[in-house]
């Protein structure tokens, strides 16, 4: 009998758009169904740890609803200014990799050896000292390249 792989996925988003790490998660899981693993639980078990989530806050939304967008929106105003002022160095020509995969690459290199943990994308920071490092480097940047900030 097959999971639900996308309902699975979905729990992953849920969980980072929340700010939950994988132990929150397990914690969430094991109180919410009595099972700290997802390949433990029944489709029945996943949409339990998906409603308990959606109390927490999380919403989904349709097909279409991020206007042509492939990511929504981060979910913080520091995260948003994090991607404008990438795509003002893209836009510059400054970057050899201008999209968000780009940004997550300079992130990790940039910071890997400095911090205990780097997430795998950018919108999943949530220390302030963590996303106002970035800030500081993208605007040394932009100042190298000569790109006005407002």
């Amino acid at each position: 009998m097959g999971k639900d792989r996308g309902l699975q996925r979905q729990i992953h988003v849920a969980c980072r758009d929340l700010g939950l790490d994988e132990d929150t998660r397990h914690d969430l899981q094991l109180a919410v169904t009595g099972k700290a693993s997802m390949s433990d639980m029944s489709d029945a078990d996943l949409r339990l740890v998906m409603s308990a989530l959606k109390e927490r806050g999380f919403k989904t939304t349709g097909k279409g609803a991020f206007k042509g967008r492939s990511k929504p929106l981060a979910p913080r105003a520091d995260l948003r200014f994090i991607h404008v002022l990438w795509k003002q160095l893209g836009d510059a020509g400054a970057l050899e990799r201008p999209d968000r995969d780009g940004l997550n690459a300079f992130i990790r290199s940039r910071f890997g050896g400095k911090w205990q943990f780097v997430p795998l994308d950018v919108d999943a920071l949530r220390d302030t000292a963590q996303i106002n490092a970035v800030i500081r480097a993208l605007k040394d940047m932009c100042r190298r390249h000569g790109i006005e900030l407002e």
